[in-house]
């Protein structure tokens, strides 16, 4: 395996814990803990994404070495690599929660490519931290599998993400309670190793604001502002206004991706908000089957419904503004960062407008296009309807001659079509009176709903498949829906059937419905 380039500011250039060691414990003025991962019985590469190992410079020669499973299963270091969990707290379903940290995840250092470009590269369930609380640090293979796919498929769908490299086994069991309910087992162990220019989120700066630790407070934004947003011109806190407002743009940004495609990221803590506006921590994720606002995939979140898919943008702005909250000793006044703030709602407003568009095949949205979309998600919700496939099957609706022949397969329930069918064929009519007003020839408007509706998404069964395959010894359930997964836009001829919608065996199935954050 050839040599990799670490530089490692993070750990350089801030104050760290003098403590030494893994025990749990509060750290206070510090931003992050140096601490090894802890080795493993037999780590054994599972899978790996070609397109991340490129963003570092590595081939599959250097994938294949023994080498690279010791140090991404964390038996091994490189030479630079300076291993540490970062501090931070974070607002827990609402809540203030205080210290969290990097309880199962291990940085290994920041790697600089030949290219110039930062990746840090970490890995998940690399053992315990002083950030672990009462947890051993280790993940299972169900959850990595998860976190493996979902990473790189986001990518591939055009979402704002981190990435994944790899996926190692572990050779060693991890007993998790999968559901909370008191019977918990042994499951095989995993470590993915993460990937991204920097994994800060908005709880870095949330927990030194809550301590009083000012100065900290400073100094991590000032490094932030320098390390990962060196594009950013001018000082003090006229160049912190313009710093909040780029982590409000990309945050609406990123969100109104999330809607376009159907997923719901299911845990939306503080704690789990990229300062870069990245999508973080894969956990108990899922993607929109048959459309409802208010589905959540995470069984934590069954009652409240506070992460549910239609309120994520709002949840967003939330989280904002407790990041606002955080920062505010930076500002002589409020109104810059209340600018920022709506920096937030006119970028979300206008992606959403622009999804609207794209996903109806119109050159612009207009002002009643949005009640267009408007009435249509609510006869898809009433009709369960599959969001995915009537969208993609849209663009083959003919506006001449509008029929629901095209979007047969999005429907789950025979009655409930029956139901909606003449308030549907409606809207068909309604959508084709638009279309004929609009500028877009037929060969642009499908090529441009293609783009913007994918015939491929990572729904939790097709994950929940690949992992029964792998926890029977056969991996390659992982690559197969990996290589589906890269060409999301693509009809793949041959691949119909990871295009179908969910099977009624996954209606209520664990994996397939809902998801706890155990791993």
């Amino acid at each position: 395996m050839k040599p990799l380039t670490f530089d490692n500011r993070f750990v350089t250039d801030l104050p760290g814990d003098p403590q030494q060691g893994t025990g749990v414990r509060e750290v206070r003025a510090a931003l992050y803990s140096l601490v090894n991962p802890t080795p493993v019985a037999a780590p054994r590469l599972l899978a790996w994404s070609r397109e991340t190992a490129a963003l570092l410079d590595l081939e599959e020669g250097d994938v294949a070495s023994p080498e690279f499973a010791q140090v991404f299963g964390g038996n091994a270091l490189l030479e630079g690599m300076r291993p540490f969990a970062a501090n931070y707290g974070g607002h827990q379903f609402g809540h203030w929660a205080g210290q969290l940290g990097d309880g199962r995840a291990i940085s290994l250092g920041e790697a600089i490519n030949a290219a110039g470009q930062r990746w840090e590269l970490q890995l998940k369930g690399a053992g315990p931290t002083p950030y672990s609380r009462t947890a051993d640090g280790r993940a299972v293979l169900r959850s990595s599998i998860r976190e493996f796919l979902c990473s790189e498929a986001m990518h591939h769908l055009g979402v704002p993400t981190t990435r994944a490299l790899s996926l190692v086994a572990t050779g060693e069991p991890v007993v998790r309670d999968m559901f909370y309910d008191g019977h918990p087992k042994a499951e095989p162990g995993a470590i993915v190793c993460r990937v991204a220019p920097s994994f800060l989120r908005f709880g870095n700066f949330e927990l030194p604001a809550s301590r009083g630790e000012l100065p900290l407070l400073k100094q991590l934004a000032d490094f932030t502002i320098r390390r990962d947003f060196p594009e950013l011109e001018g000082e003090g806190e006229a160049l912190y206004s313009r710093w909040f407002a780029q982590v409000c743009e990309r945050t609406a940004t990123m969100v109104a991706h999330w809607m376009r495609v159907g997923f719901v990221h299911g845990v939306m803590n503080t704690d789990n908000m990229s300062i870069l506006g990245l999508t973080i921590d894969y956990g108990p994720y899922g993607w929109i089957d048959d459309y409802d606002p208010d589905w959540t995939p995470n069984t934590t979140d069954a009652q409240g419904r506070r992460y549910r898919f239609a309120w994520q943008p709002k949840i967003a702005y939330w989280n904002l503004t407790r990041l606002a909250g955080a920062l505010s000793s930076l500002f002589a006044s409020p109104e810059p960062l209340q600018e920022g703030l709506q920096r937030y709602r006119e970028t979300y407003a206008a992606a959403d407008q622009d999804n609207i568009a794209r996903k109806l095949g119109l050159a612009e949205c207009r002002e009643e296009d949005a009640a267009l979309m408007e009435d249509l998600q609510s006869l898809l919700h009433a009709g369960e309807v599959d969001m995915s496939i009537f969208f993609r099957g849209l663009a083959w609706v003919d506006p001449a001659a509008p029929t629901l022949d095209p979007l047969n397969g999005a429907f789950y329930d025979a009655s409930k079509r029956s139901a909606t069918e003449p308030a549907l064929m409606d809207w068909l009519r309604r959508y084709a009176a638009r279309i004929g007003s609009d500028p877009l020839d037929y060969e642009t408007r499908q090529a441009r709903m293609r783009m913007a509706n994918p015939r491929f998404v990572l729904r939790n069964y097709l994950a929940q498949q690949a992992i029964d395959r792998a926890e029977q010894g056969d991996e390659e359930g992982i690559a197969e829906l990996l290589d589906v997964m890269r060409h999301p836009y693509d009809e793949q001829p041959g691949r119909e059937i990871f295009a179908q919608r969910r099977p009624d065996w996954a209606r209520d199935r664990a994996g397939c419905s809902m998801l706890s954050c155990s791993s």
